[in-house]
């Protein structure tokens, strides 16, 4: 690189174990990316204090100190690289690496150098080990000479970790000529009061900046007191206490929900935290929507006007979501996502639908589809390799819902079940605009296309999802739909009791109970096919009444220019492909339309125009109309 340096399984260190990544340096900055996307780190040139190489063993590791006291160690480097690298710091940047020994000697006694917010224990000129002091959650002096340092007990390192530091204990002797005191006066009480002076947390009591009281958060369930501190976060419920370091949160995403009293705030973590053999990489907060709340920081006026300057106010009033997503971006320094230019039928920003079998709002944002709240899903648009509008079977033709299958670019897929048909044409244009490839039905890419297919009650529309499923059943190889055919409305599933909590969200990332879905369709084709045959056996249990039956003196419906252009191309196509299965025809149909220009579909659409008005007239005449209501937006489950 004519700019810089590019370098892969470059391992992100700190207190609780390394992240390997990908580390660009350049003449703007450093940044270091997490393998497999998540956490990020990125620092401008303008903001390095000094770099530093230290041997350690295999590799080196280079030490990046920047100027709010945070301490980067990235670790990987070859000997070759280290020479580049020097040069090009001092060079492009203006800065020259410090050179650090590793003392191996396994000695005890050494001097200790407090640098910013870095403690590190040298022993000769050799440095031995560095801890960050902003990790010190509490200092004890014991007895006149020893002084403890505890450590947070940060919830998203034992995702990675199974070891994690938690207790430095230091001697400092009374003959100590580095931190200098006098008889009622100790060294280990000066360097006890260094410490509280260097690190955020004072003498392990740090207050709360603000707490808010009884918050419901629904992954991990619970009712919590959530308290923002200057350095972490902290929930504390009736049964689990968790404390998250700010660096372990990625983002934050604020989602109103549609007509409904409560919006949801997300909090996404990299690494989660863990509950037993859970682990939960969104914390998934509930607040009323219109409850007003009026917070005043308990934080010294110093540090507000100088690290938390255009960031942070002394006070807040409003809306207690608003509140806490302003305060928690503030503190933590996390982006916040919104809802984009997507709106449902309902005005809102999501769609009702099920994954597996919980029932949820999936929201359709500018760069990810988030499905919450329970398995909260982020699917990130760069990770899609197609999605398929599938239609729902349920109803028989008279259909209200539709399916949406994501697929992703390592195979995993993600159905979400029951979304009403009135939300179609706003999800495609929404995907369509986004320019993610749609694997829709019967090929067609244009929205008037795929929705013809989802709304037709005609033989002549195909349905290849519903196909696929007959097919795979072993059912009948004729054209006609099959009316009995029905998965049941209820296979969407209800919120289930906390019993079944760990099981779902254990499941967040694998996704791998998808799979068995095609079995369960195939079961019910089967039921479906014995109970037609009971049904001509005269064996019909009554269920057969409840269908509404199509009064013949109804109109029919309107024909579309694509299906005028059909009829018309449909004989000669069986002659040419004469062996061509219904689907196959309709896929080769539907590409032919595709590449009509404006003035070969015109005879169609003049066609389609004339059959739209015979339909509206007859309509008006027609006395006795059966309710279709196709569109109603009252018909969804309640998310």
């Amino acid at each position: 690189m004519t700019d810089g340096h590019l370098f892969n399984n470059i391992s992100l260190g700190g207190r609780g174990g390394t992240n390997p990544g990908q580390l660009k340096i350049y003449s703007g900055g450093i940044l270091w990316k997490k393998q497999g996307g998540g956490k990020a780190v990125e620092v401008d040139k303008s903001d390095i204090l000094g770099v530093s190489w230290m041997k350690v063993p295999r590799t080196n590791q280079l030490g990046v100190r920047i100027k709010d006291g945070l301490y980067y160690k990235f670790t990987g480097f070859r000997d070759q690289d280290v020479a580049s690298l020097t040069n090009f710091f001092q060079n492009n940047c203006g800065i020259t690496p410090e050179e650090k020994q590793l003392s191996v000697s396994g000695r005890n006694w050494g001097e200790v150098d407090l640098s910013g917010n870095m403690l590190t224990f040298m022993t000769g000129s050799k440095q031995a080990f560095e801890v960050s002091l902003a990790d010190v959650s509490q200092t004890q002096l014991q007895g006149k000479n020893d002084v403890i340092l505890e450590f947070h007990v940060d919830d998203t390192t034992g995702a990675n970790e199974k070891d994690s530091l938690m207790e430095i204990s230091f001697h400092i002797p009374n003959s100590n000529t580095q931190f200098v005191g006098d008889e009622n006066h100790p060294p280990a009480q000066v360097f006890r009061e260094k410490i509280m002076s260097v690190a955020d947390v004072g003498a392990g009591v740090e207050e709360a900046v603000v707490t808010f009281e009884g918050i419901a958060i629904l992954t991990p369930r619970g009712r919590y007191s959530v308290e923002l501190h200057l350095s972490f976060l902290r929930l504390q419920g009736q049964a689990n206490d968790f404390k998250i370091q700010y660096s372990s949160v990625v983002r934050l995403f604020l989602l109103p929900k549609s007509n409904q009293p409560h919006t949801f705030v997300v909090v996404t973590l990299d690494p989660p935290i863990r509950k037993g053999q859970t682990l939960y990489p969104h914390i998934v907060l509930q607040f009323e929507t219109d409850y007003v709340v009026q917070s005043t920081l308990s934080m010294n006026e110093d540090l507000l006007n100088t690290k938390y300057k255009d960031r942070l106010e002394p006070s807040y009033k409003g809306l207690i979501h608003e509140v806490f997503t302003t305060i928690m971006r503030g503190l933590s320094g996390a982006k916040v996502t919104k809802p984009g230019k997507f709106r449902s039928c309902q005005d809102g920003y999501a769609v009702k639908s099920s994954l597996k079998a919980e029932d949820g709002v999936l929201y359709p944002l500018e760069k990810s589809f988030f499905f919450l709240p329970k398995p909260p899903t982020l699917i990130l648009h760069e990770e899609i390799d197609y999605v398929e509008f599938e239609r729902h079977a349920a109803g028989g033709s008279n259909m209200h819902y539709f399916d949406l299958l994501i697929r992703l670019k390592t195979e995993q897929e993600h159905l979400f079940r029951n979304i009403q048909r009135n939300e179609y044409h706003n999800l495609f244009d929404f995907i369509s605009l986004k320019g993610l490839k749609i694997m829709n039905l019967g090929d067609l890419r244009t929205t008037d296309g795929v929705a013809e297919i989802l709304e037709n009650e005609d033989d002549d529309a195909v349905d290849p999802h519903l196909e696929r499923i007959k097919n795979e059943a072993g059912g009948d190889e004729s054209d006609e739909e099959d009316e009995d055919f029905v998965i049941d409305k209820d296979d969407g599933g209800s919120p289930t009791d906390d019993s079944g909590e760990e099981e779902s969200d254990a499941s967040e990332s694998g996704d791998e109970k998808e799979k068995p879905a095609k079995k369960d369709t195939r079961k019910e084709a089967s039921s479906s096919k014995a109970s037609k045959k009971k049904a001509r056996d005269g064996q019909d249990d009554g269920k057969k009444k409840k269908k509404k039956k199509k009064d013949p003196n109804a109109p029919k419906r309107a024909m579309s220019g694509f299906m005028f252009f059909s009829q018309v191309e449909r004989e000669n196509l069986k002659k040419s492909n004469p062996g061509a299965s219904f689907t196959e025809v309709s896929r080769i149909l539907g590409e032919k339309w595709k590449k009509l220009s404006k003035e070969e579909r015109e005879p169609y659409e003049a066609k389609a125009k004339v059959d739209r008005k015979r339909y509206d007239d007859e309509k008006r005449g027609y006395n006795n109309p059966q309710p279709m209501n196709i569109d109603s937006g009252n018909e969804s489950d309640s998310a």
